[in-house]
């Protein structure tokens, strides 16, 4: 079987967009499945609904990547979003044309210098896991390249004030909180590390928009399983082939000028250019991942194991939605719109259903404790502010935590092995709250939550504080013993 190229397509009468031949408008460091699932898919978008007419030049990170798979596939890759929208099934192919390389820094590093040189060239983004963002003080100016990334963007952003061309729009997409500042921190301790001088300085924070965005798209990548079968009916071997959910969101803080150069909205895209990312992280955090949290817990002990399959019970979907609903979504009125925090809600039920991504309720169970702190805990804290009463189904979910770590009642490797009926599961955290929770396993469920709830080291003082928080908390778990988690769901739901 050929291998997916331009001269592919063509002979097998691709009717599909392609953009074979366009400027280099971007560079972009990370060759992952996540940027060709979401980025270079926008930017793609945006050439075909919107005269971008831009390439995309990828650089890797790191010195092992794909710079060669890609440069095989002369840039070219299929992507499959898949997923459900307004309760149908979706999937939708496209053959990705927007990338015009990829190149390897550590054998190519004279290349990716060259790109500076290239006044078309204004935007710079990145997602170098989370890890990516940090100043390194090994770096080196002469290393070719330095080894971190922001040490690499510094020497491409030295190369460019040098030729004195103008700046670029930065777009961080590593998932850390405001990683343009982030970003924007490291080069500046490497401009002093390496005396680069005040006028770079000056230039680089004034002719340059480091700007921090929060991305939204699940991104499970190459379908190892189907591969075989997709090229069968593609007619063409890719080995590149991504995959990722139908809903997607780029947040971007920045000026509103960004909207002149980037023709999203024309492209009819879901990119937003806000003055302030925080309150969009909040509603992710909060909605998406409170969900997840708030609920996972209480549905693995009751008998299920996907996602999925969560949305097709009427009991625990219906657990989800009050608290998304009744509990969640008012305290968000404050900072965000009600109609947009509403669809962000029904965004997140399709979501969940996918039909094509078998999400594990317990790799999302990993870290639960520090989860529950981030997600849950304050909108339970904003709610008993707001109406000097707590959520019912929020506080269960608490409850619903006691008893899942609470079945852990061996050792294992980095874990506690609990039992589900005639299963074994592993419950997954760090070390020292594992080891809290052991400390108490033979506690009858009434003191694991006096002392869990005044476990400072987790919450603070603020679940010790919160008026009738460990009484509800432990009329919730005798309403589980009594009735089965299940049973007790349907009930706080009512």
């Amino acid at each position: 079987m050929d291998k997916l190229s331009y001269s592919v397509l063509e002979k097998s009468g691709y009717d599909g967009y392609l953009l074979k031949d366009a400027p280099e408008k971007v560079l972009q460091f990370g060759e992952g499945n996540f940027l060709r699932a979401f980025v270079d898919y926008f930017f793609d978008m945006m050439n075909e609904k919107a005269g971008f007419n831009g390439k995309v030049c990828i650089t890797q990170p790191i010195g092992k990547g794909l710079s060669d798979m890609i440069g095989d596939q002369e840039g070219l890759y299929t992507l499959f979003l898949r997923g459900q929208e307004n309760g149908q099934k979706v999937n939708n192919k496209r053959v990705i044309s927007c990338v015009s390389r990829c190149l390897n820094p550590y054998r190519d590093y004279d290349k990716l210098m060259d790109c500076a040189s290239n006044p078309e060239l204004r935007f710079i983004v990145s997602n170098t896991t989370e890890a990516g963002i940090a100043y390194d003080p090994e770096c080196k100016k002469d290393d070719k390249p330095a080894s971190s990334f922001p040490g690499k963007l510094t020497q491409f952003l030295y190369e460019r004030f040098n030729k004195g061309l103008k700046g670029f729009i930065i777009l961080s997409c590593e998932l850390i909180d405001r990683n343009g500042d982030e970003l924007k921190k490291c080069v500046n301790q490497y401009i002093d590390q390496w005396g680069l001088g005040e006028d770079f300085k000056k230039w680089t924070n004034d002719e340059n928009i480091f700007c921090s965005t929060l991305v939204d798209r699940i991104v499970p990548g190459y379908p190892r399983n189907e591969a075989e079968q997709i090229c069968n009916e593609l007619g063409y071997q890719d080995n590149l082939i991504d995959t990722a959910e139908v809903f997607g969101a780029w947040v971007i803080e920045g000026p509103q000028s960004i909207k002149d150069e980037l023709p999203f909205e024309k492209a009819g895209l879901p990119i937003m250019v806000v003055d302030n990312v925080d309150p969009y992280k909040k509603r992710k955090v909060r909605i998406l991942n409170g969900a997840h949290t708030s609920m996972i817990m209480a549905a693995y002990i009751s008998g299920q194991d996907i996602v999925r399959d969560c949305m097709k019970d009427d009991v625990i979907k219906g657990f989800m939605n009050k608290a998304l609903y009744d509990e969640i979504i008012p305290v968000l009125k404050a900072s965000l719109s009600e109609d947009d925090l509403l669809d962000f809600a029904k965004a997140v039920s399709d979501r969940f259903a996918n039909p094509f991504i078998d999400h594990q309720l317990l790799s999302i169970s990993l870290n639960s404790q520090s989860k529950w702190k981030a997600r849950v805990m304050p909108t339970v804290v904003e709610y008993y502010e707001q109406n000097k009463s707590l959520p019912p189904v929020l506080t269960f979910s608490f409850a619903a935590f006691l008893s899942f770590y609470h079945l852990g009642q061996e050792k294992g490797d980095k874990c506690l092995i609990g039992k589900r009926g005639n299963d074994s599961f592993e419950i997954k955290d760090d070390e020292w709250v594992l080891d809290d929770f052991f400390a108490i396993k033979d506690e009858p469920m009434d003191k694991v939550a006096e002392k869990i709830i005044s476990n400072e080291k987790m919450w603070g003082d603020a679940l010790k504080k919160l008026p009738g928080f460990e009484q509800t908390v432990k009329d919730d778990l005798k309403l589980i013993e009594e009735k089965g988690m299940y049973e007790a769901m349907k009930a706080i739901s009512k």
